[in-house]
């Protein structure tokens, strides 16, 4: 199998550890090898926060280099423009509608840059732009945007529901399971 390259963008507090943790329980339990690399930033203040999950035969090393990802997995708007240039081409932006301001637009010294799926898509990104904290907080938790993203990625690979359903069992704390598997299913049908 020729090696995936997942990486999940997001803003500190949002889950994406936990996003990153759930597909490479998923890609373990098909028996690949899989590689996880977390880069926090400034993620306790609301920072970027970036992980890069590999799988194949074999991988070597869990870094994602410009032009290598297969897969952005945005939590937010503009952290899947700040990663776009690690897309491969041909490759896949999934990402959240949300927009969380930075420190430069709270402070006012920047605007919030405007119409940002619209630019990924004329720069030859595919784009699947949707929200998803709605189906997050349908779920019982604005907090689970990070399953709802998981739910809309499954729709690009061919694992089944139960590959997912037991990555998320294996993952996720027994008391939060049930919001998560519901978070799950609405991302997969939003």
């Amino acid at each position: 199998m020729k090696t995936v390259n997942v990486l999940i963008a997001g803003v500190g507090g949002q889950g994406s550890l936990l996003a990153s943790r759930v597909l490479g329980r998923l890609f373990l339990n098909g028996g690949f090898d899989v590689k996880v690399s977390e880069v926090h930033g400034m993620s306790q203040r609301g920072g970027s926060v970036v992980t890069y999950v590999r799988c194949g035969d074999k991988v070597y090393s869990p870094i994602i280099d410009q032009g290598q990802a297969d897969f952005i997995v945005s939590f937010e708007l503009l952290e899947a423009a700040r990663w776009l240039s690690h897309l491969a081409p041909g490759g896949q932006v999934v990402t959240n509608t949300q927009q969380i301001d930075p420190m430069p637009v709270i402070i006012g010294a920047a605007a919030y840059p405007e119409n940002i799926a619209e630019k990924m898509r004329a720069a030859g990104a595919k784009v699947d732009a949707f929200d998803a904290l709605a189906p997050a907080e349908k779920a019982g938790s604005g907090k689970a945007v990070n399953i709802v993203l998981m739910g809309r990625l499954s729709r690009y690979f061919d694992f089944p529901a139960s590959a997912w359903e037991a990555a998320l069992r294996e993952t996720v704390p027994p008391k939060f399971l049930e919001l998560n598997q519901k978070a799950f299913a609405f991302g997969k049908e939003a």
